[in-house]
């Protein structure tokens, strides 16, 4: 299954809610969630008829579409995810949301260096970013705590992430340590979950996985 390329408005639409995947777009008063606009589709506002409660199973699906959408991860990357946070000691919900917390280029937009995850992913995807001194363009790299994150030393790299730091400068979150003049963050912690705080419901994405 490729990649969605489709309208990214449509996406947040379909979650009910603003994931954010178009910067600061989304801040405008023309966002179609901040007009009220129905669910996508022919029966998205089902012609003023109430609309079907929602069974435990599809209000597990939407968490995980919800999740897997903010970060702009694919479904067998993020069954992955799953997996690799089930091994993991500890609470496997919280797990899986520091794993996709510490992807690459979640870290390049948390440091303010693209407008979107969507922006951030073609950051890194272009070879505009250098992990520990050398040079990666893997989106979904684990980083870990010690890894210093840089843009490199080239014009067009530097130029394009410094443009998007001045027009809608970000405070890091504490578990990153941001040099915004030099381009550059360094990992200190696992992000906790309150730290991340993304607005979804991860022990129901579990349990649709436990199924």
């Amino acid at each position: 299954m490729g990649r969605y390329t489709g309208p990214a408005c449509r996406l947040c639409r379909r979650e009910g809610m603003k994931l954010f995947l178009k910067g600061a777009r989304c801040y405008q008063a023309k966002c179609p969630i901040d007009q009220g606009h129905p669910i996508p589709g022919m029966h998205g506002g089902r012609s003023g008829r109430a609309r079907k409660k929602m069974s435990d199973y599809g209000m597990q699906l939407r968490e995980k579409q919800r999740l897997r959408r903010q970060y702009g991860i694919q479904e067998e990357q993020f069954a992955l995810v799953f997996q690799e946070a089930f091994r993991r000691p500890g609470v496997t919900g919280e797990t899986m949301l520091q794993i996709c917390e510490l992807r690459l280029d979640n870290i390049a937009y948390r440091l303010g260096w693209a407008p979107s995850r969507r922006a951030a992913r073609q950051l890194v995807l272009h070879g505009h970013v250098a992990v520990n001194g050398r040079a990666c363009s893997i989106p979904s790299r684990a980083c870990k705590v010690g890894d210093v994150v840089t843009v490199r030393e080239r014009p067009r790299s530097r130029d394009m992430a410094g443009k998007a730091v001045e027009a809608a400068p970000v405070t890091p979150p504490a578990w990153i340590g941001a040099d915004a003049k030099n381009l550059r963050g360094e990992i200190l912690s696992v992000p906790t979950r309150e730290q991340i705080a993304p607005i979804v419901n991860e022990q129901a994405i579990v349990e649709l996985y436990s199924r």
